[in-house]
């Protein structure tokens, strides 16, 4: 079952809750996105599996990142896993514009779920139409999930 979750991250092939204005309060603001951050709490509809771990949420971004960068175009983004157990996930826009506004980060998202819904393992589980990428990120045990242009705009979600 384990590859199968890595299986669905490598299928994707690009990529609810009030937002309000946060002080980013880790190490990874200013590093890796703006340290001003907008954030979110989501009420996942899936709980983490305790089959996957550093390592599986490792693979994940691993396989996300290599579907990107096989293709013949520069990829729009670049997913990280950070943290002690790789439980904080960040997708950073290489192309400013790509993420750069609440609503464009929202597209984004959107079109991650299209894709999510697409695998094997949210159709096997009957869960394509009720599952979103969110709900993806926190079956493997991530715990938020942050979103910035890479330049102004951060957005994080938390997984609740």
């Amino acid at each position: 079952m384990r590859y199968r979750a890595i299986a669905l991250a490598a299928a994707l092939a690009v990529a609810g809750g009030a937002a309000g204005p946060t002080a980013a309060a880790e190490k990874h603001a200013g590093y890796y996105y703006p340290g001003k951050v907008t954030h979110e709490d989501y009420v996942a509809r899936a709980k983490p599996l305790p089959i996957y771990n550093r390592k599986s949420r490792l693979d994940f971004v691993n396989q996300v990142n290599l579907q990107l960068i096989a293709k013949p175009y520069p990829p729009p983004f670049v997913l990280f896993a950070k943290g002690d157990e790789a439980e904080k996930a960040i997708l950073v826009s290489v192309n400013a514009e790509f993420a750069n506004t609440l609503y464009r980060m929202r597209a984004l998202l959107a079109l991650m779920t299209t894709l999510s819904r697409q695998t094997e393992l949210f159709r096997e589980f009957k869960v394509d139409d009720l599952f979103t990428f969110f709900d993806q990120l926190r079956l493997l045990g991530f715990d938020q999930l942050t979103v910035s242009d890479g330049r102004d705009f951060a957005h994080q979600i938390e997984f609740k």
